[in-house]
């Protein structure tokens, strides 16, 4: 893959920031976007724009057509039928439906979920809304790399568990879950499974099939699409089984003044006029990533990732969290330098144009786990090149002088 050719379709990634030019690696927070995906939404609103669904008219006919191919669109690029594709705001709106249409539907007093120590908040907070029927939350923990401790699925998973939910990989650690082994122990068990796609889908190759989740969740903004976009995926049979989220217009069979009968999975979670302008940019993310094929992706973030750990081990000072192996996780380093907050630091390397996040990064009982208040995060994407992180590896040597490190 050659990262200089593709950073040409990234209009920001001209512009400088403090004189220097950009260096950014702050992926896993949100993904740029290339002209492909830009013009695709410019396109929409200057030549398309109408509402879906609803009339015979030109301009309906054709953004109905271009929103329905994205969905078959997206549901070609992880495995799935185009009638198991919500489209939604984001993964948290999506693992919120899972919440709200199925988990308080089918989850009673004395029931559990399974999560880990590594999750984004937003696939723990929504789950702690359950305690109050009753319902219990029990958390993996992680061995010293990072990884997760796999013998505690073994103790932990029960046949009073109903869900167990895990990220593929950590937005902190990097770490890549082994979901498909991780869903085969929920199901020996008579549980559902959830698996949190946010850091991998854009990243690696990902079928549903081939993981035998129940639930999949992931955001367009991450994967080069606008924000606002996402996607739910459930299997057919659940979906069909679980009633609306929301309740309105364009998810109605019928309507009179007594009852209501709803249309079918997936449009019975998509009440009102949706963002179909960006459900189609996010169908030309797809087809972007899709034309550099999601293998080809993975081998260039793990090739940074690998020189990226050895360089930045070189630095000295270096605390980094999570795997030491690129084979084992994503394109994710979050780190510490000696006794300099992340904020400082983060601020030291944005004066040399190199966008980094600082802070607990949605993942407080991670942090707690690792005895840290906050760490900086170095994140990698398609359009990163080796010679960004020798840029980064130098602003921190010079971060070390600055505060005496």
């Amino acid at each position: 893959m050659n990262a200089e050719k593709i950073r040409k379709d990234f209009p920001i990634l001209k512009r400088k920031v403090h004189g220097k030019r950009l260096v950014y690696l702050d992926n896993a927070a949100t993904a740029q976007k290339p002209v492909q995906v830009i013009e695709a939404l410019s396109d929409f609103y200057s030549l398309h724009n109408a509402n879906v669904h609803r009339a015979v008219h030109t301009l309906s006919q054709e953004a109905t057509e271009r929103y329905d191919t994205a969905r078959e669109r997206v549901a070609g690029f992880i495995g799935a039928g185009h009638d198991e594709i919500v489209f939604v705001r984001n993964a948290t709106e999506a693992i919120n439906i899972v919440l709200y249409a199925w988990a308080r539907h089918n989850l009673r007093q004395g029931d559990e979920i399974v999560a880990t120590v590594m999750e984004h908040h937003s696939n723990i907070v929504p789950w702690q809304s359950l305690q109050e029927k009753g319902v219990k939350l029990e958390f993996v923990d992680i061995n010293e790399d990072g990884t997760l401790r796999m013998e505690d699925y073994e103790r932990l998973v029960t046949r009073k568990t109903k869900l167990v939910t895990v990220a593929h990989a950590s937005n902190v650690l990097g770490t890549i879950n082994p979901v498909k082994d991780i869903a085969k122990l929920a199901h020996d068990a008579g549980a559902r499974c959830l698996v949190d796609g946010a850091q991998s889908v854009p990243h690696m190759p990902v079928d549903v099939g081939n993981i035998g989740c129940d639930f999949l969740v992931f955001s367009g903004h991450k994967m080069l699409a606008p924000t606002g976009t996402g996607v739910l995926w459930g299997r057919k049979e659940l979906l069909d089984s679980m009633g609306p989220f929301m309740l309105g217009s364009d998810i109605i069979k019928e309507v009179s003044l007594e009852k209501t009968t709803f249309r079918e999975a997936p449009w019975k979670f998509e009440p009102g006029t949706p963002d179909f302008a960006g459900a189609v940019a996010l169908g030309a993310a797809v087809e972007y990533l899709q034309k550099l094929g999601m293998r080809n992706v993975r081998k260039h973030e793990q090739s940074l990732t690998a020189y990226a750990l050895r360089r930045l081990q070189e630095v000295g000072g270096m605390t980094m969290y999570g795997p030491r192996s690129a084979e084992q996780k994503g394109g994710v380093i979050s780190f510490n330098l000696g006794d300099i907050h992340s904020h400082d630091l983060s601020t030291i390397l944005d004066e040399a144009g190199i966008a980094v996040r600082s802070g607990h990064h949605c993942a407080m009982p991670l942090m707690k786990r690792l005895g840290i208040d906050a760490a900086a995060r170095a994140s990698f994407y398609i359009y990163n090149t080796k010679e960004e992180i020798e840029t980064l590896a130098r602003a921190l040597e010079k971060a070390k002088k600055v505060f005496g490190v």
